[in-house]
C-alpha cells in the first residue's frame, strides 16, 4: 500500500493506492496546534495496523513563517553587524516615496547579539572568539528565553571556525540552534543570514513535526522538498526545515 498525503493549512488530503490498484481519496481537517497527529490518524484510518510507505510534502513551515508563528528567535553575527537584517539591501518597493512605513520584521531588535570574531574574504580568521564571551553570550540567550538561534559571522562560507565555536558553547542552551556556513554556505551576509534566521524561525517547529513522524514505525515516510526529491522521515528530521524547504 502506498499513500500520498498533502498537508495544507486547512484541509490534510490523503490518496490511497491499494495493493489491488484501486484508489482512494479522503481529507481530515488540518490542526495548525498539531499537524503530525492528524497525518497519522488519517494514515490509521486508511492503513490501520498494516505497513505502507507514505510520500508527504507539507506547507507547516511555509504557514508558521507567513503567520509569524514561530519560535523566538536570537540572531548572534559579528560584533557591530547586529543590524544587519534590519537594514537588509536597498532594494525598496517605492522607489521616490522618502518615508515609506518601516518592515516588519521577524528579528526582534533586543534579541540580535554582536561577537567579537573576524575572519578575512579568503578565510583567514583574524579574531576567535574568547570562552569568557561565549559564556557571557550563552548567559545573555538563557535570560532571554530563546526558543532557537540563527549564527551568521562575516565570511563564515570560507571558514566556519567561529561559527562552529559558537554553535559549540551553546549546546546547554536547550534551544534550536543552527550556523549559516550549514544552512547557505554562500557570500553576501544578509542573504546567508536571513536564509539562517528563517531556518532558526520555523526549526523548533519542524523538528518537533517530524520528530513524530519518524517515530511511526508502521509507515515508511518519504519527505518531499521543492527542489521534486525527498528524504526519510529520520534523515528530514536531522536537517528539520532545510528538507522542506531547499
Amino acid at each position: 500500500m502506498r499513500i500520498g498525503v498533502d498537508a495544507g493549512g486547512t484541509f490534510t488530503d490523503f490518496v490511497v493506492l491499494h495493493d489491488d490498484g484501486s484508489m482512494t481519496t479522503f481529507k481530515l481537517r488540518s490542526n495548525p496546534r498539531a499537524p503530525a497527529q492528524v497525518i497519522l490518524a488519517g494514515l490509521a484510518r486508511a492503513a490501520g495496523s498494516r505497513k505502507a510507505e507514505v510520500i508527504h510534502g507539507s506547507t507547516v513551515a511555509t504557514n508558521a513563517l507567513l503567520e509569524r508563528k514561530g519560535a523566538r528567535t536570537a540572531f548572534v553575527t559579528t560584533a557591530g553587524f547586529q543590524d544587519l537584517l534590519e537594514i537588509g539591501r536597498q532594494n525598496r518597493a517605492e522607489l521616490y516615496n522618502l518615508t515609506p512605513a518601516p518592515r516588519r520584521l521577524l528579528a526582534q531588535r533586543a534579541l540580535c547579539f554582536g561577537v567579537r570574531e573576524r575572519a578575512h574574504f579568503d578565510g583567514t580568521v583574524v579574531v576567535r572568539p574568547s570562552a569568557r564571551e561565549l559564556k557571557r553570550l550563552a548567559a545573555k540567550l538563557r535570560r532571554a528565553d530563546v526558543q532557537a538561534v540563527a549564527i551568521c559571522f562575516l565570511h563564515s562560507y570560507r571558514s566556519p571556525a567561529n561559527e562552529r565555536a559558537v554553535a559549540a558553547a551553546l549546546t546547554d542552551l536547550n534551544a534550536y540552534v543552527c550556523a549559516s556556513h550549514e544552512i547557505s554556505p554562500e557570500f553576501r551576509e544578509y542573504e546567508r543570514g536571513s536564509t539562517t534566521f528563517v531556518n532558526a524561525y520555523v526549526g523548533p517547529l519542524m523538528e518537533a513535526y517530524l520528530d513524530t513522524l519518524a517515530r511511526a514505525r508502521h509507515y515508511r515516510f518519504a519527505i518531499m522538498q521543492s527542489s521534486g526529491g525527498f528524504l526519510s522521515a529520520l534523515q528530514a528530521a536531522k536537517h528539520a526545515v532545510r528538507t522542506v524547504l531547499s
